[in-house]
């Protein structure tokens, strides 16, 4: 294993987990509900009176907060290794495994963890055990 030491930026990285991991807390508290964007997208599928305004709002914060700081930050270049139809597949994986595991890395890892919920910490040991023996089939055993 090797580190990109020229991409390596622990302090951001901290920097962001506090971010997240503040605003997560924050919204619990304020809402009392968990900040899982799967299930707040999933709630706009089958809407209920009162409940549709501020899951718009932190669909809406999502999509807007990247732009506002987009002109303090040098220019993003992504470089995904895949074609559309594994991109696709990928897609449609990861949907499914967040119905079956009524929930998402955002609901299990960041919220579910912090809150020492026994069922997010299978959830979250699954996806990554998960994720990890993927990337080991694709890079080594298919490549």
């Amino acid at each position: 294993m090797s580190i990109d030491w020229a991409n390596f930026t622990p302090g951001l990285s901290l920097l962001g987990g506090i971010l997240l991991g503040t605003a997560s807390a924050l919204f619990i508290l304020a809402n009392g509900r968990i900040a899982g964007i799967s299930g707040i997208v999933g709630g706009l599928l089958r809407p209920r009176s009162g409940d549709i305004v501020w899951r718009l709002a932190f669909i809406l914060g999502l999509i807007v907060a990247p732009l506002v700081v987009a002109p303090f930050l040098p220019p993003l270049i992504a470089n995904v290794e895949a074609g559309t139809g594994t991109l696709i597949a990928a897609g449609l994986l990861v949907g499914i495994g967040t119905r079956y595991g009524a929930g998402c890395t955002s609901g299990h890892g960041v919220c579910g963890l912090s809150r020492l919920s026994p069922r997010s910490l299978v959830a979250t040991l699954a996806f990554m055990g998960a994720g990890m023996a993927t990337v080991f089939v694709v890079r080594h055993l298919l490549a």
